[in-house]
Order: structure tokens, then C-alpha cells, then sequence
């Protein structure tokens, strides 16, 4: 590989988790900028200079810059085809597309860092409110999750390999154990789970391997 991969990241969000994944998989290296979202580092002007949006992640390679977590994967899987993250058929496709929208547009948006700001602030939320909307939309998503994986599931959560969905499920996942989530109606995700951590690709993207956690 000739690029140089730069990737922009913070170490507990779910969507970097979700590239830091993808990158394992794929065995590549890369580079990691840290950015504190808590201290606000996403919003400097020499960042939204390449990031408009002022999120992580973004990716920047041969002069450009990528944002938006799951278009990085998909220009990863298409740069970097082996091993692939999405099956070969376009149903297969499709499919495991709608799971990972399922976290990437149902879920995630809810209970991302700058929704329960605003929850607190401009809405007068309390914690526990606030605790009780994220783990009510996590549910609303991990319901249909697990559906679709009983379904499709071979081991992971379409087929027997990690792919797109997986990319985004654990870091999901993760999310929810820190609003202390009930799994006990999601034994398919929980499988899938289990067998994802115990790989070394998505073990060493868990946020507590990351330098900041320390």
C-alpha cells in the first residue's frame, strides 16, 4: 500500500471505533490525531478546515479527506477489496447495508455526545432521563438487529466472516454497556459479540486499547 492513511479520531466514539475496526480487518496501518471531543478539539478552526462538519472520523489520504464513518468503510472495501466486508451478492449487499443503517441512522444519532448535550441544556434533562431515552432507542434498534441477524447470521451478523454490520454493531454495544443495557433479549447480538471481541482486529480497536484511555 502507497497511501499514507491519517485517521482522525477520538478514542470513545462509536463511529472512529467503527473505522478502527474496518482498518484492522483490513490489516492496514494508519496514523491516529486524537481529538477531545469533551474539550471541544473537533471545533478548531484548522480541523473544520478539513472536516466541515468538525466530527470524527475522517481519513485523509492522497490529498483528500473522507468523513462519515461508514462511507470511510465502503471506500476501504473498495480500495483495499480483501478480505471483503460486504457479501458478494447484491442482495447479500443490501442486507447487510440496512443493518448498519439501522446503528448508523436509527440509533447512533440519538444518543451521540452532541443530542444529550443538547437534551441537558436546551431541554432541561436530567441523567436519568437521559439514560432512559438512549437505552429506549438502543432497544428500538437492538430489537430489529436481532431479528435480521437470527436471520442472516452465520456466526457474525451476515455470514460466517465480519463484515460492515459487525463494524458497527460492537461500537454500539459498547455504547450500551456504558448506559448500563439490558442484553438479555438480544442473545444473537450477544453471540456475535462474543465471537467479534475474541479477534485481535476488533480487540485492538476497543477504545480502552487507545492511548487517551489511560
Amino acid at each position: 500500500m502507497s497511501e499514507k492513511l491519517v485517521l482522525h479520531d477520538y478514542w470513545r466514539s462509536s463511529s472512529a471505533y467503527r473505522v478502527r475496526i474496518a482498518l484492522n480487518l483490513k490489516g492496514l496501518s494508519y496514523d491516529r490525531v486524537p481529538h477531545d471531543l469533551l474539550a471541544g478539539e473537533q471545533r478548531t478552526a484548522s480541523y473544520v478546515a478539513i472536516a466541515p462538519q468538525g466530527l470524527v472520523p475522517a481519513i485523509e489520504v492522497n490529498g483528500h479527506v473522507l468523513t462519515q464513518s461508514v462511507a470511510i468503510i465502503e471506500w476501504l472495501d473498495e480500495r483495499f477489496p480483501q478480505p471483503p466486508l460486504l457479501p458478494a451478492d447484491a442482495e447479500g449487499k443490501a442486507i447487510a447495508r440496512a443493518m448498519a443503517a439501522v446503528i448508523a441512522a436509527d440509533v447512533q444519532p440519538l444518543q451521540n455526545l452532541r443530542v444529550l448535550k443538547a437534551l441537558k441544556a436546551r431541554f432541561g434533562a436530567d441523567q436519568d432521563s437521559i439514560d432512559d431515552w438512549v437505552r429506549y432507542w438502543i432497544g428500538e434498534g437492538f430489537a430489529a438487529l436481532e431479528a435480521m441477524v437470527a436471520r442472516h447470521g452465520k456466526g457474525f451478523c451476515h455470514g460466517d466472516h465480519p463484515g460492515l454490520a459487525d463494524c458497527l454493531l460492537i461500537p454500539q454495544m459498547f455504547n450500551a454497556d456504558r448506559f448500563h443495557m439490558d442484553f438479555a433479549a438480544y442473545p444473537s447480538l450477544s453471540a456475535v459479540r462474543a465471537r467479534c471481541e475474541a479477534l485481535p482486529p476488533f480487540a485492538d480497536a476497543h477504545p480502552s486499547r487507545q492511548r487517551e484511555a489511560a
